[in-house]
């Protein structure tokens, strides 16, 4: 499989720092941006990659030449072929793909210069082969939604919406387009159908190229934790920087093994009501954004896994649960915090509710205090139960800790877990080592 990686950027916000290269060429940790990209393609088996130049583009070519020298993780040049497309007029961030809609026959990566990535791309690779799609678009979560453009999914990976940064908004689900694209041939069929490829031409890739494939149902989105992050900024470039020192890149790979807080929703994040049943009755705990944003500052994957038996009583729909996690993701992401996944079961195993749902009224194996969701997010996201928490207010959460082999911690009141604590903010403190390590 090639990668196009776009190299032609400006880089006006980052320039202070190094204004005489361009900005893949900027250094980070002693090697160029690009340098660390193109390592991470060797190691995920990408052996071609075409870099497309412009502002300052000799010092990219000058630099890596054929891509013999890249080094492999042994120290040993290994080398990956490189060829350059050189942009004699700027052509936004897709306009260079008319030059590659003869040759490209395969499936292929289209990705941002400015990234520090470290990402399984094989997995990434099979989740678009599988939706079979024109394109498949990474998105994660961030800790500043509130100015990023969100990316609306349907819960299976299609694509229903894309909320620009200046769209009006209500509550939204924190999730937004990371820079990896993987990209099938038949999307040059589609550009030429529209009319995009008759001569080149400037084109934005998210307005002109990924957005008009939605009603069409050929986008797709795979969602992942994995650390991708652009330096484009001074502030960013230091962020990322520091996760490079600390190890962070490299561990959140999901070859290797993760792991996670998985926490109760009512009661844990969210003060208990009862059931609740309509979007504004969720109302966050005091010190829960706080607590989360150290959780995900901190390496621990943080997945919410709660029993909604509303689904099952008829009483909410999934489409209406799905606008309460929402708010939730949005008032959490207004604190910088973010949730990594969000588990749920929609089953309750005793009848007699009006307007209840006959298929979902059962003995289910993912209903708390069972560990089935648990042993779900496990499997998805490569997670180490033995190095991993569930944190709820009930002892079905303790008990499905303990079943799925988890360490468990009880706040709220809620005892005969590994730790106990009033609150979230007391186990983010505790385990994290801020208030020693007794329990």
């Amino acid at each position: 499989m090639r990668a196009i990686i776009m190299c032609g950027g400006k880089g006006t916000r980052i320039a202070a720092m190094e204004a005489s290269v361009p900005k893949p060429m900027i250094r980070l940790c002693g090697k160029p941006v690009l340098e660390h990209q193109l390592e991470w393609l060797k190691r995920q088996g990408i052996e071609e990659a075409v870099l497309v130049t412009g502002h300052l583009g000799h010092v990219i070519r000058d630099y890596f030449g054929d891509g013999s020298g890249i080094l492999a993780d042994s120290g040993e040049a290994s080398g990956i072929r490189l060829r350059y497309f050189e942009e004699s007029e700027p052509l936004g961030t897709a306009g260079a793909l008319y030059y590659f809609r003869e040759d490209q026959t395969e499936d292929f990566l289209l990705m941002n210069g400015d990234l520090i990535v470290d990402v399984d791309l094989h997995r990434f690779l099979d989740a678009h082969r599988r939706y079979g799609g024109l394109a498949t678009i990474l998105t994660h979560p961030n800790s500043h939604p509130y100015d990023s453009g969100i990316v609306e999914t349907d819960g299976h990976g299609l694509v229903t919406g894309w909320l620009s940064k200046e769209d009006e908004r209500g509550w939204y689900q924190n999730r937004v387009n990371a820079g990896l694209h993987l990209m099938s041939p038949g999307i040059f069929d589609e550009l030429r159908e529209r009319g995009m490829f008759l001569q080149p031409r400037k084109l934005d890739l998210d307005r002109d190229v990924l957005k008009p494939m939605i009603p069409g149902r050929r986008l797709f989105a795979y969602d992942s934790p994995e650390y991708v992050k652009d330096m484009g900024t001074p502030e960013r470039y230091r962020l990322v920087e520091q996760d490079m020192n600390e190890g962070r890149v490299g561990a959140r790979n999901l070859s290797k093994p993760q792991k996670a807080v998985f926490l109760d929703r009512d009661g844990t994040i969210n003060e208990f009501r009862g059931l609740i049943r309509k979007t504004e009755d969720l109302v966050l705990l005091p010190g829960v954004g706080a607590a989360i944003r150290r959780l995900n500052e901190s390496g621990y994957l943080v997945i919410v896994v709660t029993n909604q038996p509303v689904i099952a009583r008829g009483e909410v729909t999934p489409e209406e649960l799905r606008m309460i996690h929402n708010r939730m993701e949005t008032l959490l992401g207004r604190q910088g915090a973010y949730v990594d996944a969000i588990y749920y079961c929609p089953h309750h195993p005793h009848s007699g509710y009006a307007g209840e749902i006959a298929e979902l009224k059962k003995d289910c194996d993912c209903r708390k205090p069972k560990p089935g969701m648990l042993l779900a997010a496990a499997d998805d996201y490569h997670i180490d139960l033995k190095e991993s928490w569930m944190v709820g207010d009930s002892s079905r959460d303790i008990e499905a800790g303990r079943a799925a082999g988890c360490r468990s911690a009880g706040v709220g009141g809620c005892t005969g877990g590994d730790m106990t604590c009033a609150d979230l903010t007391e186990f983010t403190d505790r385990l994290l080592g801020t208030e020693g390590s007794k329990q």
